[in-house]
């Protein structure tokens, strides 16, 4: 993965591919599946699914982190991910690619949550989200509106990002 010094990424490499490697098993993707990935940063999730499903388009609200992501995608010959600008706290509507159907989506957004998009789309008929968090908090409460759209809280796990520090990461799979 490409990036520059003021980019956001994992820096605890081992337990990042650890995260990719899980997400990926969770999301079980299939070679006929449109996944789209909100919060995608420079493509850490959208290239690694990429590699095992007719598409991936992720989304981003940082211009910077967009173009890295398209950077990385050329960089590793990956053709069938698309990336976005959008800020996905405002109406996605007339947005071109939320036109688009998927049937799973990879949440991973910033410690604030995904409430506003997690309600934009709760009739997309989406069968499969993974949802990775850095705040448990925000997690409870964005969980807790995924149960009122009828999903199911398969499973969850934690990963400890930076040992010795309140920091980890949350995996959660929800299914309808």
């Amino acid at each position: 993965m490409l990036f520059e010094p003021h980019d956001f990424i994992q820096i605890n490499a081992t337990i990042n591919q650890s995260m990719i490697n899980r997400a990926i098993e969770l999301l079980a993707p299939n070679f006929s599946d449109r996944i789209l990935d909100l919060f995608c940063g420079l493509g850490n999730f959208s290239l690694a699914l990429a590699t095992q499903c007719q598409s991936v388009i992720g989304i981003e609200g940082s211009p910077e982190l967009v173009a890295r992501a398209r950077e990385n995608a050329m960089h590793n010959t990956i053709s069938n991910v698309q990336f976005h600008t959008a800020d996905l706290s405002n109406p996605i509507s007339k947005q071109s690619w939320s036109q688009q159907r998927f049937n799973k989506l990879l949440l991973d957004p910033p410690r604030s949550g995904a409430l506003e998009i997690i309600q934009q789309i709760a009739s997309w008929p989406i069968e499969r989200i993974v949802y990775v968090s850095c705040n448990s908090a925000s997690l409870a409460r964005d969980a807790g509106e995924l149960i009122k759209q009828s999903y199911t809280l398969e499973q969850a796990g934690v990963m400890d990002m930076f040992p010795h520090t309140q920091h980890s990461e949350t995996i959660c799979l929800f299914t309808r």
